[in-house]
């Protein structure tokens, strides 16, 4: 990451006091030490030097854009270290009052499972689960209040726990907390991360001997190291020292505006009561109003410096980001506790200072922010951020924050958030903690994939008899006497010429294949995440979600999780899943992929489903958009081709897509608490050629890669624009045949295809004889009695026609 630094002038208490500042090796990611930080002097008794932050937004106003950045190469430090799976299982706590925004910039970078944060707030009624002491500090107790007192709980024996700080001076702190929570909480691993580590060898062999003596594994992590070497009267030095003038005056009082921002109830404002994966999405949305919110009433033509709160960070920050993306020249910086000395001279990081009165808890003992201004942001005006418990007459007395900051000439917004209720948020949480009672299943234990390649969220009905003859099958769904999914079809398995069949047609279609893939993989990690958490639809999506997966691996090293889910047509979508998935994963990172779209009956299937899930307590809202390798029905944006071409996935059942069934969804067998049923068809692994697909598939990337990029290029808007041209199609069918219901009508190859394995075909339409595509078509019909009609006005390669009154 490169970044200005904040004062390229010599070090003024280097030259003046004799402190000095060495980097012990290279930083990570291009960081150097001298960058990162600068030296300060505090008014405190225990410690006379402050390494004030460039890259924090603590004492100094900063573009969000680099402290998000320098937060983000410390969770990939992290990532590098323990790697990305134990990343994501983990929790991250972060130290009040500095690296609140910090710990949860990291969280969100690592997908932790997990967020909280130490506190100095003491509010009545508000239970404390833990305290533990930092020695240095001018407000040493940390309080730990997360409103379930299970959440540092380990969910596993080898989960991680991550504490993040901006400074690792001593490491005492840190292990501090790690005594306070091993005591209350049992567990093993710890990371300490930091942005700076300054500890000596023999402070590094003390932590490592703390940690010996509790039972635990505590590694480090840091973007630079470093040393200070301390004059013996640096204390007394800098004691004696008369700060400079605090509480600069203008000519003109500026003015204030207060907004009472709107957040959702049940929406955790940080990380001060514990803030979980799945808050992510509601979370982001919220502070992204109020940026809009708030921008109204700036002057875009005006720098403008966010202020938080002292432990309010990370609201503040991902505000300002709001604000920077709204081309406003943006700084960011919170309040504090810590008295430092203010010294208007070159090379000095603190030029200006702010004391005022305390808003919360204790009045009597002042609060600071310094500089606010700075040559990058000269005379900005600010948005003061705070939640509603520091909303307080003292915020806005003379000599409060407010008052310093008009009289010094700053405009203000007062910016309001809701703090977060912590019997509301509990009732949130539990609102989404479904217990389920079956747990995720992998290969070779169910299914025929390599475990890594995808987790199936579903039930193993593996056991029970739900096959049933298929013309009764047919009857009773048609009836409405039975739902298509509380059963399944007898696994048909064609004839020896139409396996050859496969084959050829595999060997031929690899790279038209292939080129799919790279084009709807690379529009994912360009228009969705760079991160994606894939969920395919069961089944037709799972092979194409693993070949997803395995181009990123391929082209990009990107390794996403996969699952794969069930949704049913007219009964929505599995929410056990969900929640499985968004308790884990950021809900803005996921992607829902299946094979290819129809007449886009699945495609409005997930939009409704997915509406109906962000109404319930707690769950965030998700991208209903479907990736697919071919969309001939213009129901999407995100896909491989348009064109109704075949992809072999669709040639057979359960053979080419992992032994698994389609699913099942049986009162039955399917009880509160259950994910969606599957059968996994051991007894075929002689006939499977799920992984044949998958390879040959793969083996054609590198060939079409130079393909992949001119199509991608070629692609303008309005081609990509759905036009849902295959839906009204398939009602002129429906009224042409006169058929009682669309769902009797299975446009496209894929649809058809599925339509003579599974179902009780009448009759396939074809636009012309003798396309090579056509050819499994044929010989399926050929087997199963069904005719051939040539239609030449279809707008799909072929369609399938569903025998009414089976």
């Amino acid at each position: 990451m490169n970044h200005e630094p904040y004062d390229r002038e010599p070090d003024w208490v280097t030259t003046r006091f004799g402190v000095q500042v060495a980097p012990d090796g290279t930083g990570y990611a291009g960081h150097h030490l001298r960058d990162l930080v600068v030296l300060g002097l505090r008014h405190n008794k225990r410690r006379a030097h402050l390494l004030v932050s460039t890259v924090l937004g603590k004492h100094i106003p900063t573009p969000p854009h680099i402290v998000r950045g320098a937060a983000d190469d410390l969770g990939a430090a992290i990532i590098e270290q323990i790697g990305a799976d134990a990343a994501r299982n983990s929790i991250v706590f972060g130290f009040a009052e500095t690296a609140t925004g910090l710990g949860h910039c990291v969280a969100q970078r690592i997908s932790a499972s997990r967020y909280l944060h130490s506190t100095r707030r003491q509010l009545p009624g508000v239970v404390v689960s833990g305290t533990f002491e930092e020695g240095h500090s001018h407000a040493t107790t940390h309080l730990l209040q997360p409103s379930d007192p299970g959440f540092l709980d380990a969910a596993a024996p080898d989960e991680t726990l991550i504490l993040v700080d901006d400074e690792i001076s001593t490491g005492t702190t840190a292990l501090g907390a790690i005594e306070t929570i091993v005591a209350a909480r049992p567990r093993t691993r710890f990371v300490v991360a930091s942005l700076v580590d300054m500890r000596s060898p023999d402070q590094r062999a003390e932590c490592e001997k703390a940690a010996a003596d509790l039972g635990v594994e505590v590694s480090y992590v840091a973007l630079t190291h470093g040393s200070v070497t301390l004059p013996p009267t640096l204390l007394d030095d800098v004691w004696g020292l008369t700060s400079g003038t605090l509480n600069p005056v203008a000519g003109k009082r500026a003015h204030v505006t207060t907004l009472d921002l709107d957040w959702p109830a049940g929406t955790p404002d940080g990380g001060r009561h514990g803030f979980e994966r799945s808050d992510a999405g509601p979370f982001r949305e919220a502070t992204e109003a109020a940026a809009s919110t708030i921008a109204k009433h700036l002057d875009s033509q005006r720098p403008v410096v966010v202020v938080g709160h002292e432990e309010l960070m990370y609201a503040p920050l991902c505000i300002g980001e709001g604000l920077e993306q709204r081309g406003f020249v943006t700084g960011y910086q919170t309040t504090t506790r810590s008295p430092a000395q203010v010294h208007d001279v070159p090379g000095y990081p603190l030029r200006r200072g702010f004391r005022f009165l305390a808003p919360e808890s204790d009045p009597e003992t002042p609060r600071y922010i310094y500089n606010v201004s700075s040559d990058a942001l000269p005379d900005p005006q600010v948005v003061v951020v705070v939640d509603t418990p520091a909303d307080t007459p003292e915020l806005r007395a003379p000599g409060g924050l407010l008052d310093v900051l008009t009289a010094a000439g700053h405009p203000v917004t007062l910016a309001i958030l809701p703090a977060t209720d912590q019997a509301q948020l509990r009732a949130s949480r539990q609102a989404v903690k479904t217990v389920t009672s079956t747990p995720p299943l992998r290969g070779p234990d169910f299914g025929s994939y390599a475990p890594d390649e995808v987790t199936w969220l579903l039930k193993d009905l593996s056991d029970i008899a739900l096959e049933g003859d298929l013309h009764e099958r047919e009857r009773r769904i048609q009836s409405g006497k039975a739902h298509y999914a509380e059963s399944l079809p007898i696994e048909y398995q064609p004839g020896r010429e139409y396996q050859d069949l496969f084959q050829a047609t595999l060997e031929s279609s690899a790279q038209r294949l292939a080129e799919a893939v790279g084009v709807v993989s690379e529009l994912i990690l360009a228009e969705r995440s760079s991160s994606p958490t894939l969920v395919s639809l069961a089944r037709a999506g799972t092979p194409v979600g693993i070949l997803i997966r395995r181009w990123m691996q391929a082209v990009h090293g990107i390794e996403p999780q996969h699952y794969t889910i069930s949704i049913v047509r007219d009964r929505g979508i599995d929410t056990v899943a969900l929640d499985h998935i968004v308790k884990r994963h950021p809900a803005e990172s996921v992607v829902f992929v299946d094979g290819w779209t129809g007449k886009g009956a699945i495609q409005r299937e997930l939009t409704a489903a997915l509406a109906d899930y962000a109404r319930l307590p707690g769950r965030p809202a998700l991208h209903d958009e479907l990736a697919v390798l071919a969309d001939p029905g213009s129901c999407t944006t995100l896909f491989g081709t348009r064109d109704d071409f075949l992809i072999a996935s669709a040639c057979l059942n359960s053979t080419v897509s992992g032994l698994v069934s389609r699913t099942v969804l049986n009162a039955d067998h399917i009880g509160p608490g259950d994910f969606h049923g599957a059968k996994f068809y051991r007894q075929l692994a002689e006939f499977d050629v799920s992984g044949r697909l998958l390879d040959a598939v793969s083996a054609e990337f590198p060939a079409v890669t130079d393909r992949v990029a001119a199509t991608l290029a070629a692609l303008s808007p309005e081609e990509r624009t759905p036009t849902w041209s295959g839906w009204r199609s398939v009602e002129q069918i429906q009224l042409d045949y006169g058929l009682s219901s669309i769902n009797l009508v299975k446009p496209g190859v894929g649809e058809t295809t599925r339509v003579l394995l599974r179902r009780v075909p009448w009759r396939v339409l074809v636009r012309a004889d003798n396309l090579p595509e056509h050819r499994h078509i044929r010989l399926l019909a050929a087997e199963r009695g069904v005719p051939v009609e040539v239609s030449p006005g279809l707008a799909y390669s072929c369609v399938g026609l569903i025998k009414e009154d089976a």
